[in-house]
């Protein structure tokens, strides 16, 4: 079965394509390598292309794929503040891989976000009406919709997985944009104290990247077309992280307790909460997260440790 992946060289998209190809898949990675990079890809065995370019140019590569997970779509709020034509940008390249997927005949799994639940009071379901907030939002509600549009004009099946708070392997390639746990583990594991805006009360469904990866190929060979939510049902705040790091950090025999450093919060319409009902991606695709994020933060640990010897 040949299978194409979108964003393949990025932080999930590799971690996926390292499960395909473990399974015996032909792989075609598309990635432009914005926060991507071919270091994610190195040492995996199999039957992988991998193809330097954009979404919004997949039709001029002449592929034929069976199936597609569309996960090459600029990911993180601050990219689009820093550049709000990231959202055409983005909605242009999804069209593109649908048309693609159209003329293939084949079923689209793609990449949304929990961030469409902000201002909402958790858990955050489904069917909850989705309010204005920022220029990533609003991309991600578009891509959704176009996903719908397809499905109704021209039968293309597809299922949106709204992402929560995504950690683990290979997300250095993404830098500032990583999620906090990565980010708060390289500055502890370099002995400097993590940055915590506000108190650190805040709270999030945090998901370990292979739990995502379980989530996706379900969904792939599951017959739903719709919206689903892959978190853990369970919220903990960053003063949690920074705990279950110190924690994991000296278990390792890794440096001594790391205090954070509290700063004001200068985000405008930051989201305090996030925790997943995932109800419903049970009932359909039974799945539930394997991995609390202390198991997350202790595998994350001696992945990195194994990294730098």
């Amino acid at each position: 079965m040949s299978i194409l992946v979108t964003g393949g060289a990025g932080f999930i998209g590799s971690n996926l394509v390292e499960d395909l190809l473990a399974s015996g898949k032909k792989v075609t990675v598309l990635d432009n390598m914005d926060t991507g990079s071919t270091s994610n890809l190195k040492d995996l065995s199999g039957d992988l292309e991998v193809i330097e370019g954009s979404c919004a140019d997949i039709l001029k590569f002449n592929l034929k794929p069976e199936a597609i997970y569309h996960l090459g779509i600029p990911s993180s709020s601050p990219m689009y503040k820093k550049n709000p034509f990231l959202v055409g940008e983005a909605i242009n390249g999804t069209i593109a891989v649908f048309e693609l997927a159209r003329s293939a005949k084949c079923r689209v799994v793609y990449a949304s976000s929990s961030s469409l639940y902000s201002g909402l009071t958790p858990p955050h379901r489904e069917d909850m009406p989705i309010q204005v907030t920022d220029y990533y939002t609003e991309a991600r509600l578009a891509i959704e919709r176009t996903a719908e549009l397809y499905k109704r004009l021209f039968d293309v099946p597809s299922a949106g997985m709204r992402f929560f708070s995504v950690y683990g392997p290979k997300e250095e390639s993404k830098k500032q944009y990583a999620n906090m746990v990565s980010q708060f583990l390289w500055d502890m594991m370099e002995g400097k104290s993590p940055v915590i805006y506000g108190d650190g009360t805040q709270t999030r469904d945090f998901t370990y990247v292979k739990d995502v990866v379980r989530a996706l190929r379900l969904a792939m060979i599951s017959d739903y077309h719709g919206i689903l939510n892959v978190g853990t049902g369970t919220a903990y705040s960053f003063n949690d992280v920074v705990d279950l790091i110190n924690e994991g950090l000296i278990n390792e025999g890794i440096g001594s307790e790391i205090k954070p450093k509290y700063v004001d919060n200068p985000i405008k319409n930051y989201v305090s909460q996030t925790l997943a009902d995932t109800s419903k991606t049970k009932d359909i695709l039974g799945f539930e997260a394997s991995r609390t994020l202390n198991d997350g933060i202790r595998s994350l640990i001696k992945f990195m440790k194994k990294a730098k010897l």
